[in-house]
C-alpha cells in the first residue's frame, strides 16, 4: 500500500513541490499518475522510493513510515519496491540474463533462487529467448522489457514505473503498458507516472492528476485535463 497524508515538500531553493498531496493506493491496484511537467510528479516518485523526505505530512509505502524509518530499514523498503526508469540503466557488458540476475544478488539471493527466478521472468516478459543478449542487441522495446524483468525479479509488491514508454514508439509503448496491466493482474501493485495522454486514454485505470504541487483529480474515466506544454 502506498499512502501519502497531507505531504508538503519544498526544496532548498524555494520550491514548493507538494502542496498538501493525498494519495491513497490499494494492494492490488493499478494508477496512473500525470501532469505536465513541473508539476510535483517527480517528487512523489522521490517521495515513494524513499530517495527525498517530505517537509511536512506523512508517507507510508508497503508498511513504511518514510518520514521517522531508519536507515538500516532502507534495504528491506526497497526490496519491496520494483523501480522502472525511461533509460532503462541496463549494464552494457552483462547479458540479458546477469542484467536481471544482478538485481537479485545485490539483496543476497543464493545461486539456487537466482537459477530458479531469472528463466521465469524472463519468460514472463517474453524474453527468453534472449538471455544471453547484451542490451545493444535489442531495440529500445526489448531493453525496456529488461528493465521490467530486472524489477520484477525480487518479487516486489509494488512497481513504480516513472516514464517506463519515453523512448518508445507509440507500438512499443502500447506492448509495454500492457505488460505492466498483465503484472497487475498477477496480483502486483502498479503506479506509472507518465504524462502521454493517449496511452492513459487506452487504459480503463485509476488517473491521479497533479498539476502546481496539487492534486486536481482522482478517478477511473481515464481523463485529465490539461495541456502539455
Amino acid at each position: 500500500m502506498v499512502q501519502l497524508i497531507d505531504v508538503f515538500k519544498a526544496y532548498e531553493n524555494g520550491t514548493k513541490a507538494l502542496k498538501g498531496v493525498n494519495i491513497k493506493l490499494e494492494p492490488g491496484e493499478f494508477a496512473f499518475l500525470v501532469g505536465p511537467s513541473g508539476s510535483g510528479k517527480s517528487t512523489i516518485m522521490k517521495l515513494i522510493t524513499g530517495e527525498i523526505a517530505p517537509t511536512d505530512g506523512t508517507v507510508v509505502v508497503n508498511g513504511f513510515n518514510l518520514v521517522n524509518i531508519k536507515m538500516s530499514k532502507m534495504p528491506f523498503l526497497r526490496r519491496s519496491l520494483g523501480v522502472i526508469f525511461q533509460d532503462f540503466r541496463l549494464i552494457q557488458k552483462k547479458t540479458v540474463y546477469e542484467n536481471v540476475a544482478f538485481a537479485m544478488h545485490a539483496v543476497g539471493a543464493s545461486p539456487r533462487e537466482i537459477r530458479k527466478r531469472v528463466p521465469y521472468v524472463l519468460n514472463l516478459v517474453g524474453l527468453d529467448q534472449k538471455a544471453k543478449m547484451r542490451p545493444f542487441e535489442l531495440s529500445g522495446g526489448e531493453q525496456q522489457r529488461v528493465a521490467i524483468a530486472r524489477a520484477l525479479v525480487n518479487n516486489p509488491s509494488l512497481i513504480v514505473a516513472d516514464e517506463p514508454t519515453g523512448n518508445l514508439d507509440p507500438a512499443r509503448s502500447l506492448e509495454i503498458l500492457m505488460l505492466l496491466q498483465k503484472i497487475n493482474e498477477l496480483g502486483t501493485t502498479v503506479l506509472v507516472v507518465t504524462h502521454e495522454k493517449a496511452l492513459v486514454d487506452a487504459f480503463s485505470q485509476r488517473v491521479i492528476a497533479i498539476d502546481n504541487g496539487r492534486i486536481i483529480s482522482d478517478g477511473m474515466d481515464g481523463y485529465y485535463s490539461y495541456e502539455e506544454v
